[in-house]
């Protein structure tokens, strides 16, 4: 991979990370989700699972909700409506853009993900007690992130390469919120049938959820877990998976997808996109 190109596209992702900081209507989509959670946690402080605060047990699977969020439907969107506007287009017609550009999205995204996970974090250190906080918590945490970046991202590039309209994000959008109501975001998992704990495995939500708890609370609250096990290998196993799944699948999505943009695929769009406006 040409240096230069990975230079540009980390310039790039960094230039409009700190424009989305800059502009109040991105701000308040990162603060305004986080802070109606914060109260509904909030409210649920006093109620306990395994000696640990409802709110403060629900933080960690709410991290990992931000995660799969972040990589799967704020990077579909962005392929989706950039698509439609011809910023593909014009990044393909460049000598690498289209790598140059996936890199900048990349780090867009990251960026973007990380200030919602801080957003929900910090506060709740001092909201909820109940969370352990060595050194090995936040390599956890870290660890989690990273790992669920890399698996997540490149699946939402391949979903934004196959839709054709930011209304079409609704084949995304319903089954992640599918996927939050079994994936023990907010109550254990074990309160589902067998075969639905089985389906919620398959995805990376529920690992991502389930990595974030065993960093961040006590041993204790291993006991509302599957096996009553933190499942440490099987996290890093089916995340990685998703992970080599997406890096194998998203560039040959990717290369086709750029192959078929063209000035008239463009226009159609654009077309489409202002009869909705009508």
């Amino acid at each position: 991979m040409n240096a230069n190109v990975v230079r540009l596209g980390l310039q790039r992702g960094w230039i409009e990370f700190r424009q989305t900081l800059a502009n109040r209507q991105d701000l308040m989509s990162y603060l305004l989700p986080t802070l109606v959670l914060l109260v509904v946690l909030f409210n649920q402080r006093d109620s306990e699972l395994n000696g640990v605060s409802v709110g403060a047990s629900s933080v960690p699977g709410v991290l990992g909700m931000t995660i799969a969020f972040g990589g799967l439907v704020s990077m579909g969107q962005l392929m989706v409506t950039e698509r439609e506007d011809g910023t593909l287009l014009r990044a393909k017609a460049v000598p690498h853009g289209m790598m140059g550009y996936l890199i900048g999205k990349i780090v867009l995204v990251s960026g973007m993900t990380l200030v919602s996970m801080a957003i929900l974090l910090i506060p709740s250190l001092v909201m909820f007690e109940g969370f352990e906080l060595g050194f090995g918590s936040w390599a956890g945490v870290l660890g989690v992130t990273v790992l669920g970046l890399v698996a997540t991202i490149p699946l939402g590039a391949t979903f934004g390469s196959l839709l054709n309209s930011p209304t079409s994000m609704a084949l995304i959008l319903l089954p992640m919120i599918g996927l939050i109501v079994i994936s023990g975001i907010f109550f254990p998992i074990t309160v589902f049938p067998e075969w639905v704990q089985w389906i919620a495995q398959v995805f990376p939500m529920y690992w991502l959820g389930l990595g974030m708890r065993s960093a961040l609370l006590p041993d204790a609250a291993v006991t509302a877990e599957i096996g009553e096990s933190w499942r440490h290998l099987e996290t890093v196993g089916v995340l990685g998976l998703w992970a080599v799944v997406g890096l194998v699948v998203a560039p040959v999505v990717l290369r086709r997808m750029a192959r078929r943009e063209s000035g008239s695929s463009v226009a159609a769009r654009r077309e489409k996109a202002m009869q909705r406006v009508r």
